[in-house]
Order: C-alpha cells, then sequence, then structure tokens
C-alpha cells in the first residue's frame, strides 16, 4: 500500500491494516521531519483506501517511538513564533486525523513510547501494551511540555492531575502503573502483543467495546478544580526558577483542562513556543544533543578496545575503595592492592559501606552485595597481577610516589596490560618519561565521590596509543561513567578550567567581599554550592596543591600576587571538612546534628589581607567569578585539550556540577552573547591575564559566530 524510509502501510486480512514504524538505518524509531512526512502520506492513502475496518499501529523495533528528533530542535526554534506554531500545528492535525478515521485503531506499543512516541499512540481509539512497556513524557527534563496534545490527549484520559503528575515528574510508567492510572486498555506479554493486539482491534470492529465512546473520552473537558489546585500547591513548593517548563505545564493543564478540545491544543502549543524560547530549553536541549555526541565518540572507541576482564587499583584509600566498588558492581572483578592491611581494610570498608546503602534503598539484596565484594580481592602483593588487564593507580597524589609504583607494576602485569594513574593535575608525560611502555600509559581522572560523580576525564600522553585509550574508554563506560578523552595539560580539562574561577574567588576576598555573600550569590547563579564551601568540602590542602600546580604550569595568568587565603588557612591547620576548620566551622551539636556555621578565624585572617574594601554588586561579582572560568574554556578549545565545545561543557556539567539550565561555560558565552561577555570582560581587564579575550574569541566574536549552532 505505501512504503517508505520511516513506516510502511500493510493489508492484513479481513479488511484490516497495519501501519508499521520502522525507520531505516536507525536503532530506534523517532519522529523527525521524513517520519511525519511519510505519516501523512499513509494517511492520504488510509483516507482514500476504501473498505477498512480498522488499522493497528506497531513498531518493528525494540521501542515504538522514542520521541521526536530533538536533532531538529535547533533549527525549529530559530523560526519565528508564528511559523513554530504552524509546525507543532500541522503535526497535531495529523495526529487529529489519525484519531479521526472512521474506524477503530489500536497503538501496539513494545519498549518506550515516549514524548512524540507516546502522543502518537494517545491519537489511537486503543493502547495494547507490553508488560515492559514504559510509557511518559521526558519533555520538562529538555525544559519544554508535550507539544503534540499530549497533556490535552491524557488530562482527559486519566484527569487532569493525573497528567500534571506525568508531565511535571517526567519518569517514564511501567505497564501497571499506566494501566492503573487508565492511560493503556490491555496489557500483554511481550512475545504476542502483535496478535494480542489484532485481537482486541477486531473486538472494537465487531462492537464488543465501543471505539466511539472512548474517542469521545478523549475530547471532552474533564476539569476537576480541587483536584488542579491542590496538585499545583504541592509542586509550586518544589518549583525551581531556574527550571520554567514545570510551572508553565502546570499552568497549562490547568487551563485546558476546562476548553474544549481544539481551544485546549492551541493553549498547550502556546506554551510550547513560549517554553521554546527559553534560555533553559536550549541549554537542556543543547546538553541531551551534547551528551549524545559523547556516546557516537565512546562508541567510536569501544570498536578499537581490547576486553578487560580482570582489572586492578593501587591504593586502598577512599578513592581506590570507590573505584574497586564502582568496577565490581558493573561486573567487572577488580584486585585491590595496597602495603597494609589497614588500607584495605578500609577500601573494604568503603564499597561495604556504599553496598549497605543500595540495600537499604532496596535497589541490592544481600546476595547481590556479597557478589559484589567478592568479585574485590584485597591483596598486599603483586602475585595475581599477571591476569590484570588494566590498571588504575591511586596512590597519594605525589609524582614522585607515582612514578615509582606505576614503575613497579609495569613489571607485574602482561605486556598488553593498560597503566592508567587516577591524578588530577600530574603530567602524564611526566608521569609516563619512566616506563617501559609509555605507550600504554594515560591518565583515568575519576572525581570523588566515585560512585556519584558520572566524568572520568580519560587523559593522553605525547607517547599514548590508541588502543590504550580506547580500552581505558571501554572499561570507564563499562563501569558507569561517562569518559571524555583529554590531551595532557596542567589541570587537565575540568581543573584547569576550575582554577581560574577560584582564582577569581580570591581576587574577591581581598577585595573585601564577603566569603558567605559569594557563596550565596554563586549558589542563586545556579552553583550547587558556593566557592568557599566548595574548598571545604574538596579540602584545603588538596586545593593548595592543585593550585600550585596551576599557578606553575600556567605562571603568567594563574599566578596570585602574594599568598592567597586558601594557603594563609592551610598554614593555620585549616583542612575544610576533613578536620572542621576551614571557611566554615563544621560539627555535632549536643543533639547529634550536624552544624555548618561561617570560621571566625578565616574572617579574621582575610581581613587582615584586604587593603580597599571594593563596593560590588551581585552581577560584578558573578561575572569576575565567571569570566575566568569562560575564557580558560575557551582557551582548552582552542588549544585543543578537547576537540568540541560540546566536551568543554559536558566536562564541567559533569565534573564540577556547572549549572545544567545554563548549558556549560560555552554555551553560557552564547547566551549572554559574545559581545556583552567581550564588554564584561573589558570591564574587569584590570584584574589580570584571566581576564583578558583570546585572538581566537576576538576572531569569532567580528566574524558573528557562536561557539554552538
Amino acid at each position: 500500500m505505501y512504503q517508505g524510509k520511516a513506516l510502511c502501510l500493510k493489508k492484513l486480512n479481513s479488511g484490516l491494516i497495519e501501519l508499521e514504524l520502522d525507520l531505516k538505518e536507525s536503532s530506534v524509531n523517532i519522529l523527525n521531519q521524513q517520519a511525519l512526512s511519510e505519516l501523512a502520506e499513509a494517511m492520504a492513502v488510509l483516507k482514500s483506501t476504501p473498505d477498512v475496518k480498522g488499522l493497528l499501529i506497531c513498531s518493528a523495533k525494540p521501542a515504538f517511538v522514542v520521541g521526536a528528533d530533538i536533532s531538529e530542535f535547533a533549527s525549529n526554534f530559530n523560526m519565528p513564533d508564528k511559523q513554530l506554531t504552524a509546525w507543532i500545528s500541522k503535526t497535531n492535525s495529523l495526529f487529529c486525523e489519525l484519531e479521526n478515521l472512521p474506524y477503530p485503531t489500536v497503538a501496539a506499543v513494545n519498549g518506550m513510547a515516549l514524548g512524540g512516541g507516546f502522543e502518537l499512540s494517545l491519537a489511537a481509539d486503543f493502547r495494547v501494551i507490553a508488560d515492559n512497556a514504559k510509557l511518559g513524557f521526558p519533555e520538562v527534563s529538555l525544559g519544554l511540555c508535550p507539544g503534540w496534545g499530549g497533556t490535552v490527549r491524557l488530562s482527559r484520559l486519566i484527569g487532569a492531575a493525573g497528567a500534571l503528575d506525568w508531565a511535571v515528574r517526567g519518569q517514564p510508567q511501567s505497564a501497571a502503573e499506566s494501566k492503573s492510572a487508565g492511560a493503556v486498555d490491555l496489557i500483554v506479554s511481550s512475545d504476542h502483543l502483535r496478535e494480542e493486539a489484532l485481537v482486541f482491534l477486531n473486538r472494537a470492529i465487531s462492537g464488543e467495546i465501543c471505539y466511539t465512546t472512548n474517542r469521545a473520552r478523549k475530547s471532552e473537558a474533564r476539569g476537576d478544580a480541587e483536584d488542579v489546585e491542590q496538585l499545583k500547591q504541592h509542586y509550586c513548593r518544589q518549583l525551581s526558577p531556574f527550571y520554567p517548563a514545570a510551572e508553565n505545564i502546570i499552568e497549562t493543564v490547568s487551563l485546558h483542562s476546562y476548553l474544549p478540545f481544539e481551544s485546549a491544543l492551541r493553549v498547550e502549543t502556546a506554551c510550547f513556543v513560549k517554553l521554546a524560547r527559553t534560555d533553559t530549553a536550549s541549554s537542556l536541549v543543547g546538553l541531551f544533543l551534547n551528551n549524545s555526541l559523547l556516546k557516537k565518540q565512546a562508541g567510536f572507541w569501544l570498536k578499537q578496545a581490547r576486553p578487560v576482564t580482570q582489572s586492578a587499583v593501587l591504593g586502598a584509600g577512599i578513592m581506590g575503595g570507590g573505584v574497586a566498588y564502582q568496577s565490581a558492581s558493573r561486573g567487572t572483578p577488580i584486585i585491590m592492592k595496597d602495603i597494609s592491611d589497614e588500607a584495605l581494610a578500609l577500601g573494604i570498608k568503603t564499597a561495604t559501606t556504599l553496598l549497605d546503602k543500595q540495600v537499604e534503598k532496596s535497589r541490592l539484596d544481600e546476595a547481590g552485595k556479597t557478589k559484589v565484594l567478592n568479585a574485590i580481592n584485597p591483596v598486599l602483593d603483586y602475585d595475581s597481577f599477571n591476569t590484570v588487564d588494566l590498571v588504575v593507580e591511586a596512590v597519594v597524589e605525589n609524582p614522585a610516589v607515582k612514578a615509582s609504583v606505576l614503575a613497579d607494576v609495569e613489571h607485574q602485569v602482561p605486556e598488553h596490560a593498560v597503566l592508567a594513574s587516577n591524578t588530577s593535575t600530574i603530567s602524564i608525560n611526566l608521569l609516563a618519561a619512566n616506563l617501559q611502555r609509555p605507550e600504554q600509559f594515560c591518565g583515568m581522572h575519576f572525581f570523588n565521590p566515585v560512585h556519584l560523580m558520572p566524568l572520568v576525564e580519560v587523559i593522553r600522553g605525547s607517547k599514548t596509543s590508541e588502543e590504550t585509550i580506547a580500552t581505558t574508554v571501554a572499561y570507564a563506560a563499562a563501569m558507569g561513567k561517562t569518559p571524555i578523552v583529554v590531551n595532557d595539560c596542567p589541570g587537565f580539562l575540568v581543573n584547569r578550567i576550575l582554577f581560574p574561577y577560584f582564582n577569581g574567588f580570591n581576587r574577591l576576598l581581598k577585595d573585601g567581599i564577603d566569603f558567605k555573600r559569594i557563596d550565596r550569590v554563586m549558589e542563586q547563579f545556579g552553583w550547587p554550592m558556593g566557592p568557599a564551601y566548595l574548598a571545604d568540602v574538596v579540602g584545603i590542602d588538596t586545593m593548595v596543591h592543585a593550585d600550585t600546580v596551576m599557578q606553575q604550569g600556567f605562571p603568567e595568568r594563574m599566578q596570585h600576587n602574594g599568598e592567597s587565603i586558601i594557603e594563609l588557612l592551610l598554614a593555620t591547620g585549616c583542612l575544610g571538612q576533613k578536620n572542621g576548620q576551614g571557611f566554615y566551622q563544621y560539627g555535632v551539636d549536643e543533639k547529634g546534628q550536624r552544624y555548618k556555621e561561617v570560621s571566625g578565624h578565616a574572617v579574621e585572617l582575610i581581613a587582615a589581607q584586604v587593603n580597599d574594601t571594593v563596593t560590588l554588586t551581585d552581577q560584578e561579582i558573578i561575572d569576575r567569578m565567571m569570566i575566568p572560568l569562560c575564557t580558560e574554556a575557551v582557551r582548552c578549545l582552542e588549544d585543543g585539550i578537547v576537540e568540541t565545545p560540546a566536551e568543554v561543557d559536558m566536562g564541567l556539567i559533569l565534573g564540577l556540577g556547572f549549572p545544567r539550565f545554563r548549558g556549560g561555560p560555552l554555551r553560557y558565552i552564547d547566551t549572554v552573547g559574545l559581545d556583552h561577555f567581550a564588554a564584561i570582560a573589558g570591564q574587569h581587564s584590570d584584574q589580570g591575564g584571566l581576564y583578558q579575550l583570546t585572538e581566537g574569541f576576538i576572531a569569532r566574536q567580528q566574524a558573528g559566530e557562536k561557539y554552538f549552532v
């Protein structure tokens, strides 16, 4: 009947037609322009075909439809409002055509039906779903709302309050949850989905089930003022001004749940257009595309990787224990070596504590916990290292100690084995100098705490082979981490960009700006914690060590005028949270409650370093913190530390907690505009080299280009 590149129509027996979704050269079905165009052509064929009794909509892929094509959003979102509205309305009209066919329609949903895919299934009269299927609206995670009638149809099927819950939380619903809510009509075994859906369709054709009644439910307003108002109040207490989508979805559903169907569609469309114009949506959609790029790059490396069936970690401290836990819990057995039983006990305790938390949350049972612990082999010698494919060195951050340990272990492992140093700052080329096989050595920088932080920097030395990088990337991915390949330099990517931020913080302190105020301003900007609190969490001693490396590596712009505040704090014994003394004091009160309060000692120490107090607005504090961070991000891209703007931004998002709704430092520059960023950098150019624009930035600005299209 009809054959396209995304779908086809097939005639079945007894007047039935099957619309099969199967996007060629793709592992999943998405509703891109190709698919929507072909759906329109298929609808024309259906409407001109006589004697049709029913339509089955199904997928030839493992999932029904995972959503719209997000890669098309950027160009669509650049349309004028009128054109963007027309684009959305065109798909709405198409779905309405499907919905109004003069015979029953059944969507057979397997795997995932998300976003536009779920909206397509809602346009059918009935939904028969596999028992392992998941349905939902994840658009809120992109700063958007459903735009193809999703909130309208669902609010009429399950009630406005239920639809709000689905759309605001954005979490996929299980088959059982979907059936219980009233969003689907039948759950069947995934092995018999198509045949059971056909049986259901024939029941509708025979009149045993009235499809017109079910269809009418989706066009009748079902607003429940009391329920909607209660849910609004519930969610409004949790809403963040940084993420406007949820609030707009609440207002939209609250309004359209009382309106006629066509009017309700227009309200939803207006909400989508409004949100598509926000910086938050631009940033979050950009993050999705950036993450897709990282997955694609990881896939490239996976094809070249040697398998890692046995790994090892040197050093059984908090970091080593975390690496051991992560590897073992993800299925790769690991040897954990240290030089004392006490150290090994600490590593096992670290892993055990993390496993106990999984058991407490019912994410793991005792048998699973035992299996993971059995996959961690604590040892004091190298006797079992002859089977190891990859070693992670995680000893103290001292180049001499690391070099010695690496040289020792190189002689204990098979010739094919990869050595990787978990260093946060030390040059990979420096550590490789005394190795016999430097081509099989690289950096593998985990972020603390290992089990929570998703990023791993895989650092390429000048002699590191492609196979070594590939194998390390594959191992990081197998551990459930997101690897980014970076070239060697002081601080690599994340710390190289972070310490200019702290340099700006130090300058503010010496200008008399209260660190508690700076923390408040930067947290209001969107950071999970301000710079003073972050320094305490990282550890003042760790901060000073890394800052020293950065000053030595980039003296022309990262040197301080005199001793830095963190150096002075360290000199007086302040380690941050490690000993309860830093910018803040930490402890436990008489009721056993932990507390954090401003350290009087830190206040006095900083006051002694202030010559003339400067008066700054909150925005000027933000500018003086963000300019050095962003300009160093630009330099990392221009220096080839990573290949793409996406990797720069994802490194900061995943490794530092850069505010997601701002998209990363380069996206932030794009958002404020290169001209504006250049202007504010110029206003603070007297602050030193970190506040100077690069030639590459100026050339990009003059050409009217952005970092992202």
